[in-house]
């Protein structure tokens, strides 16, 4: 009898050991991934999409993607919100959160150059390839743009239709999106005729389907030299280092030419 009780006794502990065994096997692989969060620009939608799934496949760790306008990242940033890495669509607001103290000290890098263009629905009969000056059609009634309070795209298009002294002439024509994104989509639901926005965009799936562009000049407008920091408030700032160098792979930067985003050219960051 007790060598029966002892023999039934030993299988629910032997079960029970190579329970601990696998276990032991799969924890430290779930322990060791992390999750970032990323602050980017909304002209990095769909270019990130493809990028952090990359990462994720490669290294194991997740991300956590809030897109939105690069001025109100800056805000919420300057009041402690919780974002690991910064994805601006300019190098200014970084900049200023590196004066600031907020950031990892030698971590502002410059990922890329965005361009904007202007786009228009299949369905539209304006002449793009009249550039900015199209916008000058007597019937169009609505010109999409980003804010330029607060979001890099919208102050490239308001200075390239400077550059073409036709700014004063639309302005009332002008619908601010509180991003690129959202400037984007006023055109492709019918809320505006043409719009102003990100290369980046235009040549995704959903847009390059629906309608046609054309690129404005990058003479006539500022570079917009976007750039990244990871905050000193991060709590995974090896990983954040990770997706940051990551960024600089050959063919992760093959990719965000892909999606419309010229490498970043050689600056000066004391500027």
């Amino acid at each position: 009898m007790n060598e029966v009780l002892g023999s039934t006794s030993a299988r629910p502990l032997r079960t029970l050991g190579i329970l601990i065994l696998c276990l032991s096997v799969f924890i430290p692989a779930c322990a060791d991934a992390s999750e970032i969060t990323i602050a980017a620009a909304s002209d990095l939608t769909f270019a990130f999409k493809d990028v952090a799934t990359r990462f994720e496949q490669q290294t194991g760790n997740a991300v956590k993607l809030s897109y939105g306008s690069s001025g109100n990242f800056f805000s919420q940033i300057q009041n402690g919100a919780p974002y690991d890495l910064f994805f601006s669509a300019d190098i200014d607001y970084p900049k200023k959160l590196e004066a600031a103290g907020l950031t990892e000290a030698g971590t502002l890098y410059p990922y890329a150059n965005g361009r904007i263009v202007l786009w228009a629905p299949d369905e539209s009969k304006l002449d793009l390839s009249r550039g900015l000056q199209a916008l000058l059609e007597p019937a169009l009634r609505k010109i999409a743009i980003a804010n330029p309070e607060h979001a890099p795209y919208g102050r490239a298009a308001v200075a390239a239709m400077r550059h073409e002294g036709i700014y004063d002439k639309v302005r009332d024509k002008l619908v601010l999106g509180e991003n690129v994104s959202q400037a984007a989509q006023f055109v492709q639901s019918g809320n505006a005729d043409i719009g102003i926005v990100a290369l980046s965009l235009a040549v995704a799936p959903a847009m390059k389907a629906r309608g046609r562009f054309v690129e404005v000049p990058a003479a006539d407008y500022p570079a917009i030299v976007q750039a990244a920091v990871i905050l000193k408030s991060s709590h995974e700032k090896q990983v954040a280092w990770q997706f940051l160098n990551f960024l600089k792979e050959p063919a992760v930067a093959a990719l965000m030419q892909q999606h419309g985003f010229t490498a970043p050219q050689a600056i000066d960051l004391e500027k």
